[in-house]
């Protein structure tokens, strides 16, 4: 079994003397994520690349997801109402609204909405129209931009943004070959995709939604890759529930020979430590052998 890596780059990394490292530790992958990269600098970057000699340069597109979109930092208490516009640029004066536009009426009342990772959830009280609603804070925490944002209900959204297309026609412009559709919820999400970006290219499909789960085995036909995004993928699944899930999902990979990557909370203490810790070992220990 060959291990390979695929290595998101961010503001600290995308450095010539880090690209160079990461090119000596053999990094496979060289991840561009569209949900955190404007599409002005993205041919910049794609080029900054090309010139260190980086080949395997994957855009990953934002997908069928819902983003926050909030001026400051602001932190809100349990019980707290708060209004929430569809678009950013809206006529109604609020402190939080989604990206991309959808209807609010998609949405029904009592519909919980969770931002982020650190405990803030919000629940609907009131659908006021196609681009307002009101909703309650049952547990407090901190908001902040460009967190996702997961309804307790499914949301029909389109399998790319807007954006999306426009980050794909820049990089096909470059000679970009691969690809990674993220929120692949439906087999047919990927058949578009793979009619987009051609047939020479290379798909990955991540899986991190209940949808993604069910429909596996028609989406990894169609396929060159799977991923299994841990951290979104536990808004769906229940968290103990998890490594059952990635072995499941694993084993239908291996077994239809695709190949199959993890990724989300493999080495997270190490944000603050110099060291992983022994779970953290054993996970990566146990994702391997399992393919």
């Amino acid at each position: 079994m060959k291990i390979k890596i695929i290595c998101t780059l961010g503001p600290s990394s995308f450095k010539e003397n880090v690209i160079k490292k990461f090119k000596a530790l053999g990094v496979d992958l060289y991840r561009i994520n569209m949900s955190h990269t404007s599409l002005n600098i993205l041919e910049k970057k794609i080029k900054f690349l090309k010139n260190l000699r980086i080949k395997n340069i994957c855009i990953d597109t934002e997908g069928a997801q819902v983003r926050s979109k909030c001026e400051a930092k602001t932190f809100l208490k349990k019980g707290t109402l708060i209004k929430i516009s569809n678009n950013k640029k809206s006529k109604y004066k609020t402190i939080l609204s989604f990206y991309p536009k959808f209807d609010f009426n998609l949405l029904k009342k009592n519909t919980k909405i969770n931002i982020g990772f650190n405990n803030l959830s919000l629940k609907i009280v009131k659908i006021m129209n196609t681009e307002l609603l009101k909703a309650e804070v049952i547990s407090e925490g901190i908001l902040e931009t460009n967190k996702g944002v997961h309804f307790s209900n499914y949301v029909n959204l389109p399998y790319l943004t807007e954006k999306d297309k426009k980050a794909i026609l820049i990089a096909k412009k470059n000679s970009i070959k691969y690809f990674a559709l993220s929120f692949a919820n439906f087999s047919e999400d990927v058949s578009k995709l793979r009619d987009f970006i051609g047939e020479r290219s290379f798909l990955i499909s991540k899986i991190e939604t209940k949808n993604g789960v069910l429909n596996l085995n028609s989406i990894q036909k169609k396929s060159n890759a799977i991923l299994i995004d841990r951290g979104d993928l536990s808004r769906y699944v229940k968290y103990e529930k998890i490594p059952i899930v990635q072995e499941y999902i694993i084993k239908q990979a291996v077994k239809n020979k695709k190949q199959i990557f993890v990724a989300t909370n493999l080495l997270e203490s190490m944000i603050d430590n110099h060291s992983p810790t022994r779970a953290e070992s054993h996970d990566i220990h146990n994702t391997l052998i399992q393919g």
